[in-house]
């Protein structure tokens, strides 16, 4: 598997081009996050100008003009925040993120060393850390990525051809381009969902989900009577 298959970076995001290559498995970009993160040239940019009171904003942070912020939200460097994204109430952006265009990082969301393509939506409750989500990529709500085995491991990938070693002790999931998770879905580490995938609502999954394909947990739901 390379990152070709499931991502496609977008023109939003060319001037970190050189530091997400094709041709490498597509959990090689995560490490790369903060490299690409230290080529900005921070003191050329010319980020947003109206940051309202109650954004608060630690270290190197460039957002750009048209991003449109809340009352609220904590924003760490090193991070970057591309065109057209809208920041909503109480999200906490903790460092070494990489946010395209058109993006929504919603109400009490928690982003850490991710990189979020175009389009992508994380809009209500969500964790995504050590993780990287495609263009167009939707979560729903309370979505979590989970990024660190209990036993604190490093993470493998487990492809049809057998398991890989990521080589990464925190690595949460890679969403495809259109790729989705329902609401309350929790997303294991080092999960790979191709693009337009889908993984139904209020499931646990873990693994490698081939493109256009849908995952759900069949359950049975029973009534009875109730005793006094």
């Amino acid at each position: 598997m390379i990152a070709s298959d499931v991502l496609t970076l977008p023109e939003s995001l060319e001037p970190f081009r050189e530091f997400f290559p094709d041709d490498v498995p597509p959990w090689e970009w995560i490490p790369q996050i903060e490299q690409a993160l230290g080529s900005v040239k921070w003191l050329l940019m010319q980020g947003h100008s109206a940051i309202p009171a109650g954004v608060h904003i630690k270290g190197k942070v460039y957002i750009h003009p048209t991003v449109k912020l809340p009352p609220m939200a904590v924003i760490e460097g090193p991070t970057w925040i591309g065109t057209g994204t809208e920041i909503r109430p109480n999200a906490y952006i903790r460092g070494k993120v990489i946010i395209g265009a058109n993006c929504v990082i919603g109400n009490a969301c928690e982003l850490k060393n991710c990189l979020v393509l175009d389009g992508a939506q994380i809009p209500h409750f969500n964790y995504v850390g050590d993780s990287i989500l495609g263009q167009k990529a939707h979560l729903g709500a309370g979505v979590i990525l989970a990024n660190l085995r209990l036993d604190q491991a490093n993470v493998p990938v487990r492809l049809p051809s057998g398991s890989v070693d990521s080589g990464l002790r925190k690595f949460g999931a890679i969403f495809g381009d259109h790729a989705e998770a329902g609401c309350n879905a929790v997303i294991q580490p080092g999960t790979v969902l191709g693009r337009k995938s889908v993984v139904m609502p209020c499931m646990p999954y873990g693994g490698v989900l081939p493109e256009a394909k849908i995952v759900y947990a069949k359950s049975e739901v029973r009534i009875i009577d109730r005793r006094f």
